[in-house]
């Protein structure tokens, strides 16, 4: 029964991880998926850069293709981290982290 219980707990540790994986904290506010630039900008301030990337083709729900813009914000560094910040049509698609030189 001991191992059920450690496997239980490692399982659940490591959906945890996974689920913040995309989200990154500034101050006390924390931005995750699908926030929208606005929503990071107002938590987290001015990024150190901004970059736009290009276009990207996607196809809704509803089988319409679209074009939207593709945007990488960076900020830091914070604790000898770098934290950039991805949106596909102004929405939060993936956070990835850096250390700092």
């Amino acid at each position: 029964m001991h191992v059920k219980h450690l496997l239980a707990a490692f399982v659940v540790f490591s959906c945890s991880s996974l689920a913040l994986a995309d989200s990154l904290r500034c101050g006390s506010a924390l931005v995750t998926t699908d926030d929208t630039s606005s929503e990071v900008f107002d938590k987290c301030g001015e990024p150190v850069s901004r970059d736009f990337l290009g276009y990207k083709q996607i196809v809704d729900s509803f089988g319409y293709t679209n074009e939207v813009a593709i945007e990488e914000w960076a900020y830091g560094p914070r604790s000898g981290m770098y934290h950039f910040i991805r949106f596909e049509g102004n929405r939060l698609k993936r956070v990835t982290s850096k250390r700092g030189n």
